[in-house]
């Protein structure tokens, strides 16, 4: 029997399987890929921690909740601060191969922050991390299952046995039971589509395989849109460049807002432009050659490979872009689910660290140390597990079948594009009740048409198109759950912006929950009480 199954291979996922295993435990982790495809990878800023003399652990912590907007939990905020050096220092000893200036961890500073807090290795951190430690998997005898996607978190009598996956090769259905099954699975935050920063595959099926299973998810409504995604592709430009000393200017060369602040508020002043018919540019030419060479090279080669501008000699169009979801499924700092024997960390789970709205650094530190810290408390569960075909195997094997069985009258994919752009346009940067009612009705009716949807590819091998139909399922199900708690929060706050409630409301110092019962989706708030 299997101790811990891990489902992604991102940061929060192999910290999870490192600490695990540390305790002697079994341990699998499930890809649907590759673990350097991970989504972590594309992370380029840093990972905060307070190294510099300046600068104070409390400081960090004091950023955080006033990032958050009040909705952070100050204990989780508290641990996860004191711990970041421990985190880098934990880093550095297994190689990661930080910059350094003066034989130090570089630093550089984030919006938000109040002073250089962010380590990084170049703007590569995300990749850097990631592939130390799957090295560091490998050589301490973690396994893996590649290609492998998640289908369904199986449950039996309100405690977690094991999960279904679709094996991506043959299209079968296989179940994997183990004592303990560990949620990795990143955000969703490609529903927006082509107005999302991350790559193909973040559309959230750990969160909703967990509210499938009974589990709750919470604070959905709170998706963070980073300012400076390349125009045309939406592919992110760190905010590196911002902190460095790299300006936003609109079309008359004026800049217009300060470059350094929270991500809410820089996002907002540039849509703002946007709608008034202006474009709005990033200008890095003032760093120089060298500087962007030795510092930012990955951005330099995006911005001319993708925009076909060389921001050395002329700055780079841009627009915000969905890059992160603060909402997740609903843990405590353990990572401990709603359905025991269940767990959840990173980008898809919600320990209330980032509130409304996260602090440039901190996601990559949240993978780590609470990553760490769920692999460590998903090992010491104990569960008797049952070596038999569970019900949730037959209805998922059944349900393949009739995939493949659908009549394809209307066609998944344009549903899917028309969607996301309804989404960005409506329930983005800036929200107001009638658009995002009328995007709740669209997505209901989606809903009902997905039994004459279906895949022209019959070939059981490889099809992706079936992956595809899956993953817009999923879509659809997360986004009637954000859209509902976007419209029940009638206030602004943090990322969460309604031009008919611009003011804050301290009747929403809250959490939003969502759950299913009997397929029925329900949504509350959860008062905020002692500061958690």
């Amino acid at each position: 029997m299997i101790d811990v199954v891990i489902i992604g291979s991102g940061i929060a996922g192999l910290s999870a399987a490192l600490e695990a295993k540390a305790k002697g435990k079994s341990v699998v982790v499930v890809t649907k890929k590759y673990p350097t495809q991970s989504q972590s990878s594309m992370a380029q800023g840093g990972i905060n921690a307070s190294l510099d003399p300046n600068d104070t652990i409390q400081a960090h912590i004091q950023d955080t909740l006033r990032s958050s907007q009040e909705l952070a939990d100050e204990k989780v905020v508290e641990y996860v601060c004191n711990e970041a050096p421990n985190a880098i220092e934990w880093l550095d000893s297994i190689g990661t191969p930080f910059s350094r200036k003066e034989n130090k961890i570089a630093l550089r500073r984030l919006g938000g922050a109040k002073a250089p807090r962010a380590c990084y290795a170049q703007d590569y951190t995300g990749l850097k991390i990631l592939h130390t430690l799957y090295d560091n998997c490998l050589k301490e005898g973690v396994d893996f299952l590649h290609e492998k996607f998640l289908l369904n978190v199986i449950v039996e009598d309100d405690v977690a046995k094991g999960v279904t996956l679709l094996d991506l090769r043959t299209s079968q259905v296989e179940q994997l039971l183990a004592k303990a099954v560990v949620l990795a699975t990143g955000g969703f935050g490609k529903v927006y589509g082509s107005f999302s920063t991350n790559g193909f595959g973040t559309y959230g099926e750990g969160l909703a395989a967990a509210m499938r299973a009974g589990a709750r998810l919470s604070d959905l409504e709170f998706v963070q849109f980073h300012p400076t995604s390349l125009a045309k592709s939406a592919i992110l430009i760190s905010e590196a460049a911002r902190g460095a000393g790299a300006k936003l200017i609109d079309s008359k060369g004026d800049r217009f807002c300060d470059e350094l602040a929270t991500r809410d508020e820089i996002a907002r002043a540039i849509w703002q432009k946007l709608e008034s018919g202006e474009k709005v540019f990033l200008d890095m030419r003032e760093l120089g050659e060298e500087f962007i060479e030795r510092e930012l090279p990955q951005e330099r080669k995006l911005a001319i490979i993708y925009e076909g501008v060389d921001p050395v000699k002329e700055p780079l169009p841009i627009r915000p872009a969905a890059h992160y979801t603060m909402g997740g499924i609903d843990v405590d700092i353990d990572g401990k689910t709603s359905i025991k024997a269940l767990f959840a960390c990173g980008e898809c789970a919600n320990a209330k660290l980032h509130g409304a709205n996260r602090l440039g650094g901190n996601s990559l530190l949240e993978t780590v140390v609470l990553g760490k810290r769920t692999g460590g408390t998903a090992a010491v569960v104990e569960n008797e597990v049952a070596q038999k075909e569970y019900e949730r195997t037959k209805i998922d094997s059944d349900f393949i079948k009739a995939v493949f069985g659908l009549p394809n009258r209307i066609d998944f994919m344009e549903r899917q594009e028309f969607l996301s752009k309804l989404l960005y346009n409506n329930v983005g940067i800036i929200r107001e009740e009638l658009a995002m009612k009328g995007v709740l009705s669209v997505i209901r009716q989606h809903q009902r048409e997905l039994a004459f949807m279906g895949i022209r590819d019959k070939s059981p091998l490889y099809n992706t198109e079936l992956v595809q139909f899956i993953e817009y399922g999923n879509i659809v199900e997360l986004a009637e759950a954000m859209v509902v708690v976007a419209i029940q929060r009638n206030e602004s706050r943090g990322a969460h912006y309604r031009k008919d409630y611009p003011e804050q409301n301290d009747t929403y110092k809250a959490h939003s929950i969502v759950w299913k019962e009997d397929g029925v989706l329900c949504a509350d708030f959860l008062p905020i009480e002692n500061g958690s």
